[in-house]
Order: C-alpha cells, then structure tokens, then sequence
C-alpha cells in the first residue's frame, strides 16, 4: 500500500475537512451540515448523507476543462458521487441525525490513481467530524456515528495481486475492483 496520511481540519469552514493522501493522490474532503433534506425525503425525520466529486483541471498530466463550464456532469463523475454517498451511508444512523443532510465535496487535487477510494476514506472521517460537532451540541446522539468505513483499490498487474493502484499500474491492469468495507469487516461495495 502507498503511504497514506490524513489530515483533518484541513479548511476551516466546512463542518468537517480532511486532507487525504494516498501516494501521489491528493484528495480534499469537505462535509457541510444542512439543516434539509432532499424533497422526497421531507417529512421522514430521517437525515441524509450525499456526496459530490470532481477532478480539478489539473489533478491529471494533462488540463480537463471544468464540468461546469461544459455546461454538462460527465457519466463518470456521476457514478463515483453515488459510489461514494452509498458507502458513507453505511457509517452513519440516518435515523439519528433528524431531517438534516451532510453532504460531502471531493474534490481531487491530483490524481495517480484510487481517487474513488481515497474520496470514500477522506469522506467518511470528514462527515464523522461534522456529525460529532452534532453530537457536541447536544443535536444527535452520539450513536449517529454507526461505524468506521474505509475503501482501497486491488488488481491484478502482470500476473501479480496488487493493492492500491497507482494509475501507472491501474492503466496496465489485467483487472481491478475498488472495495469499500466496514471497519467491522464487513462489505459495503465492490466495484470491478
């Protein structure tokens, strides 16, 4: 595995930050506390928990223009956002959190491979920060924190089993799979 080093409170106005590191990746985590919940959610007294990802123009060797300026979110873009909100949802009690809604921006800084995963791990600890300042303000319970969810990507290359790929390695691939699992051991997701 690459090094890896978080680093919370990395901004200063998110409810939650962290600054996540997994080799030559960079991702910056940012969860803000919404005091609603999507429409279709109003009404439940349940709490939600999205995320957003983005690949800044030039986390990659070469310049992306900006989605937005496109005037379109890619099919990717979307499907990693999902990915990550489905496995932060499994950390939480969303019972617990009342009609309230984290949502979490991942935004990678530079890109070498595992942005999805190292969006997840970053994400999680950036919205138990921001669901533990809840807590603290006597707002949720201090159960609303359920479990510790994690994710790494494994594959093989050349014929060897491989974990957390760098995209040198993940580019030459024969297969790989991106895992999301609970810090209990349980699974959460495999992407392949």
């Amino acid at each position: 595995m690459r090094p890896l080093e978080l680093t919370p409170g990395y901004v200063d106005y998110p409810e939650g930050s962290v600054l996540i590191q997994m080799g030559g990746t960079l991702v910056l985590c940012a969860a803000s506390v919404e005091e609603q919940v999507p429409p279709w959610m109003a009404g439940s007294g349940r709490g939600w928990v999205t995320a957003e990802y983005a690949l800044l123009p030039r986390s990659t060797h070469t310049r992306s223009r900006r989605e937005s300026v496109a005037g379109k979110i890619g099919g990717r873009t979307h499907e990693i956002s999902r990915l990550i909100g489905r496995s932060l949802r499994a950390g939480f009690a969303l019972d617990l959190l009342g009609e309230r809604m984290v949502i979490v921006d991942c935004d990678v800084l530079q890109a070498d491979g595992g942005t999805r995963t190292a969006a997840v791990s970053g994400g999680w600890l950036a919205t138990a920060i921001a669901m533990r300042g809840l807590v603290d303000a006597g707002l949720v319970p201090a159960d609303v924190i359920r479990i510790g969810v994690a994710a790494i990507s494994v594959g093989m290359v050349d014929g060897q089993a491989m974990l957390d790929l760098c995209y040198e390695e993940d580019s030459r691939a024969d297969s790989d799979l991106n895992v999301v699992m609970s810090a209990d051991g349980r699974l959460v997701e495999i992407q392949g």
